[in-house]
């Protein structure tokens, strides 16, 4: 299914250039188009995407999951899920793309065995050419999960060493002796 923000029945008429989401979707072979429209149903549909997580998960019972995301043009969006589908077929990779693409932000969901030193290995490079791939396309290496050790060295790409300079220089003003998260991405 796709979700689309509460609000992006009045979003789509500027994101699609005029028309309507729902036009956009039947037009492209979608199907059982619904809006909802009470907070009850919202919730549900809310709920399912919070538990594709343990759907995720059950595809590999024993496995670990780990989530990343990143955030592209809504233009942009068909491509990179294209691509990124790609990747994780051409190698061997358990992710499930999940998501609230109404504003370009997708996840995958990677369920990988963590006693398997190549898996792990794949998952990892997988997700820089992830995030990559979204800088590439003018997105953002993330969407709402926040730059962590793993992205820290992308965002220093995204942004360039100028914004990382203000970053710095105003977090050493904040914190001049560096008690909050000394040695992470500022």
């Amino acid at each position: 299914p796709l979700f689309l923000p509460p609000d992006a029945r009045l979003a789509g008429r500027f994101w699609f250039g005029g028309g309507f989401s729902e036009e956009i979707t039947k037009a492209n072979s979608g199907s059982d188009f619904n809006w909802a429209r009470d907070p009850e149903t919202r919730g549900r549909l809310w709920k399912a995407r919070h538990d594709a997580w343990y759907a995720a998960l059950a595809l590999r019972p024993g496995c670990k999951a780990y989530s990343t995301d990143v955030c592209v043009p809504l233009s942009r969006l068909p491509r990179i899920i294209v691509e990124t589908k790609e990747d994780l077929t051409t190698n061997n990779l358990t992710g499930p793309i999940a998501g609230h693409v109404g504003d370009g932000n997708f996840h995958c969901l990677m369920v990988l065995d963590p006693d398997d030193p190549a898996e792990v290995q794949r998952v990892h490079e997988f997700t820089d050419r992830l995030a990559r791939r979204a800088l590439a396309l003018d997105g953002t290496c993330t969407g709402e999960h926040g730059v962590g050790l793993g992205k820290r060295g992308l965002l220093r790409e995204e942004l360039g060493p100028q914004a990382m300079g203000v970053m710095e220089r105003l977090k050493a003003s904040l914190d001049p002796i560096n008690l909050m998260n000394p040695g992470k991405v500022l």
